[in-house]
C-alpha cells in the first residue's frame, strides 16, 4: 500500500487577517465615496424630539451607510426655548441657519445670530453647554457638523446633564398615562 502525502493548508495568522480587514474596509470606503448618495433631501428627514430638543438628522455615525461621506454627524437643532444641557468634547461646528440666541459654554454666555458659526472648544473633560432662543416663538435653528472619527480620537465622552423642557413634558405624560 502506497502512502499519499497531503499537504495541509497553512492556517491564516491573526496578523494576516488584520491586514485583510484593513484592505476590505479601505476598499468599502472608496466604493462608498465613489457611489454613495450625494444629496440628502431635507424633506425626507423627519423631525424627532430627543433629550436635547427637536432634531432633524441628516448624517449619523450609525445607521446611515449609503452616502458618499462617512463618519460624519450632521443635524439641525430647532431651539424652541432652550435645549437640554450636556457635556461632550468640542471640535464641533454649529452654523446658525435662523434666528438669534445664545449658548452657555462652561458657564460663559456667547450670543449668536443667523449666519454665525459656533465652535465648541476642545478641552480636557469636554465642555458643558446649553443653547437658548432669545425670542421664543420665533425660529432659532443651527446645523451641526461633527467628524465622528476626530471626536473618537479626542476620547469623546457624552453626558446628559438636563433634558430639554419638551422632553420633560414627554416624561410627565408617560408617567401619568
Amino acid at each position: 500500500m502506497e502512502r499519499e502525502r497531503v499537504r495541509e493548508r497553512e492556517p491564516v495568522h491573526q496578523e494576516d487577517q488584520h491586514y485583510e480587514d484593513i484592505l476590505r474596509v479601505t476598499r468599502e470606503s472608496r466604493e462608498r465615496a465613489r457611489n454613495g448618495k450625494i444629496v440628502i433631501k431635507g424633506k425626507d428627514q423627519p423631525w424627532r424630539q430627543n433629550r436635547q430638543g427637536l432634531i432633524k438628522m441628516y448624517l449619523s455615525f450609525h445607521g446611515v451607510e449609503d452616502t458618499a461621506a462617512d463618519n460624519w454627524v450632521c443635524f439641525i437643532h430647532d431651539i424652541k426655548v432652550h435645549s437640554g444641557k450636556h457635556r461632550h468634547q468640542g471640535g464641533i461646528q454649529l452654523f446658525v441657519l435662523e434666528g438669534e440666541g445664545y449658548t452657555v459654554v462652561d458657564g460663559e454666555r456667547v450670543d449668536w445670530e443667523k449666519g454665525d458659526l459656533i465652535i465648541l472648544p476642545v478641552k480636557p473633560n469636554g465642555c458643558e453647554h446649553q443653547h437658548f432662543n432669545k425670542v421664543p416663538g420665533q425660529p432659532a435653528k443651527w446645523m451641526a457638523f461633527e467628524y465622528w472619527t476626530y471626536a473618537r480620537v479626542l476620547g469623546n465622552l457624552f453626558e446628559q446633564v438636563d433634558n430639554s423642557p419638551d422632553w420633560k413634558e414627554k416624561d410627565k405624560k408617560a408617567a401619568a398615562g
